[in-house]
């Protein structure tokens, strides 16, 4: 047992009797030298479900001993490479119709998929084949081999995204219309959001439903957004998912009134958003409360640099405690929420506005000392390109809009740091993450992704308008012209997700992350980077953007290439197995 390389993740593994190899060219030419299947694990750090199938799975004696005899295991950080995660999750939920994390893919030696999904138990439990059941497939190689070429090659045509020559963009006020209507049509009046549990905060449409009202806010539908984002967002802080003691937002709420969160905390852009618009000091609280947090828990304190998240407990439903809890973690817990104002509470108990505020920040302090006694969760010190540049966006308008001269200097350094450890001058090129160790270590075999730079790049204008340092501004021009040479599709337009020269990931997706909490790349780009549009080059590629962009939407709400892929479950591994 044992591992292969110095990733991290690869190392949180080193315990497994699974012989673990980090994706690259060492396993691929082992599998095809062996002729071994990959059997490629893909999770993060602090996926709970990650480490339930760790636990029960790769930490068992026979498991591992047919995995390292079998197959050429791979395990991969799904936020370290998001162009490979995206590639295998593509194929696990059109094969299956869901997804998630631990993503579970079988390949062949040149890295096609044949048999993927998500959690296998180690044994056969509530009708999910298990990891021995799905591991004894050689009985069925070719078939599945077969299958899983033809869906590989109906995934390339259906996610292949081009613009018409020729084509106009749609006008901008029918598209912005329509957006309205499809998030006013699902949006919850009682506690906010957009659907019912799961809820997340879904930060991007928050920020559309800002943008939608600044140019309709004579028109009762700009009215209507202001109220849907300003109602979603009190709701958010005052519920669970608002972490009362500690700071912070969770990841999303497992009900819709934002009570019970899922217990992993990720950076919120949000709050501070909308205090520009609303004026009310509640948001500038709640958008400085984030920062505390993030700050404190999330930092790393030499460099002033971000780590990426921190995940808590475990995800419990109080109306299901047997499922959403089955080991019994949370039982005769509870979760923080506000029911009452301060005015309401203050008259109820006949005592003063002042009088409740004291006792209340009393109580949180005292809570705060009894939490910091207990055992620190996990914290993943992978900091990310991408969400560093998220970060330095929100430090650098919170400070600005509130006149904060610290939280601008922080931004200051942060965009320092990206610029010191994340930046290859050299090369011209990115990386994608680095880690904080006795040194400062950087993952120099991974070069960044879309997100890195566009993310980076609204980072540093975000920057620039808060400091007026030009630095920042030449920088920001510097990535951009970079991004265009790395990502641009001069043919199909619009921009690749991941370098489109790389053969070992099978598919060049663009992509609009409509499901996920942060926008899409190029869409956050456009915007900022009008004072680029000096050049009818420029121009011409943002025409050309809109264009494939609305061409990606429509591939996302189709339900035709789904429906037409040929489909091959874990379990279709079964049928002609001897046990």
């Amino acid at each position: 047992s044992g591992v292969k390389g110095e990733v991290t993740i690869l190392l949180q593994h080193a315990h497994n009797p699974v012989d673990w190899y980090p994706w690259g060219k060492d396993a691929f030419d082992k599998a095809k030298n062996e002729d071994k299947p990959i059997f490629l694990s893909v999770g993060y750090s602090t996926c709970h479900w990650c480490h339930v199938m760790e636990r029960e799975s790769f930490e068992d004696e026979e498991i591992g001993k047919i995995l390292s005899e079998n197959f050429i295991c791979i395990k991969l950080d799904r936020e370290e490479r998001p162009d490979v995660d995206k590639v295998y999750m593509t194929f696990v939920q059109a094969t299956s119709g869901g997804g998630g994390w631990p993503m579970s893919v079988w390949l062949t030696p040149e890295l096609r998929p044949f048999i993927g999904g998500t959690y296998f138990p180690p044994r056969d439990r509530g009708g999910r084949p298990g990891m021995t059941c799905v591991l004894k497939w050689q009985n069925n190689r070719p078939a599945l081999e077969s299958s899983g070429e033809r869906i590989i090659e109906a995934l390339k045509k259906g996610t292949t995204i081009t613009a018409n020559a020729g084509q106009s963009p749609p006008l901008a006020p029918d598209v912005a219309n329509r957006c309205f209507q499809q998030l006013a049509h699902s949006y919850e009046e009682e506690y906010g959001g957009f659907r019912d549990a799961p809820k997340f905060p879904s930060p991007v449409n928050l920020m559309f439903l800002m943008s939608y009202w600044t140019v309709n806010r004579s028109t009762s539908e700009g009215v209507e957004a202001l109220q849907m984002a300003l109602h979603t967002l009190r709701m958010m802080a005052l519920g669970g998912i608002h972490d009362h003691i500690a700071q912070g937002f969770h990841r999303y709420s497992t009900d819709s009134s934002w009570h019970v969160p899922h217990f992993e905390k990720m950076c919120d852009l949000c709050a501070f958003l909308f205090f520009q618009v609303s004026g009310e000091q509640f948001f500038a609280e709640v958008a400085k409360d984030v920062l505390l947090y993030v700050s404190r828990d999330l930092s790393d304190k030499v460099s002033l640099h971000f780590c990426v998240d921190l995940i808590v407990s475990v995800t419990i439903n109080m109306k299901n405690a047997a499922v959403s809890d089955p080991h019994g973690e949370l039982q005769g817990q509870n979760v923080l929420i506000v029911r009452y104002s301060v005015e309401l509470t203050a008259a109820r108990f006949g005592i003063t506005v002042e009088k409740v505020n004291e006792l209340l920040a009393s109580a949180r302090a005292k809570m705060a000392v009894v939490r910091k006694s207990r055992p620190r969760p996990h914290l993943d010190t992978k900091m990310l390109a991408s969400w560093n540049g998220l970060m330095l966006s929100a430090y650098a308008r919170v400070g600005a809009v509130l006149g904060d001269k610290d939280l601008v200097e922080r931004a200051v350094k942060a965009g320092g740091f990206l610029k010191e450890h994340l930046w290859d001058a050299k090369q011209q090129t990115i990386l994608r993450s680095c880690y904080r160790g006795d040194q400062m270590e950087v993952s120099p075999s991974i070069s960044g992704f879309l997100d890195d730079y566009a993310f980076i790049i609204c980072g540093l204008l975000d920057l620039y308008e808060a400091t007026l340092q030009t630095e920042w501004l030449q920088w920001a021009e510097e990535l951009q012209l970079r991004q265009d040479v790395l990502f641009w599709d001069d043919q199909g337009g619009g921009y690749f997700c991941s370098d489109p020269t790389d053969s070992t990931v099978l598919l060049q997706l663009k992509e609009v992350k409509v499901k996920y909490l942060i926008p899409y790349s190029p869409a956050r780009i456009l915007v900022p980077t009008d004072w680029l549009c000096a050049t009818l080059q420029t121009i011409s590629q943002l025409q050309i953007l809109l264009i494939s962009m609305c061409y990606v939407c429509k591939a996302h709400l189709s339900t035709e290439l789904v429906s037409s892929i040929p489909v091959c479950p874990p379990w279709s591994a079964r049928p002609n197995l001897n046990f």
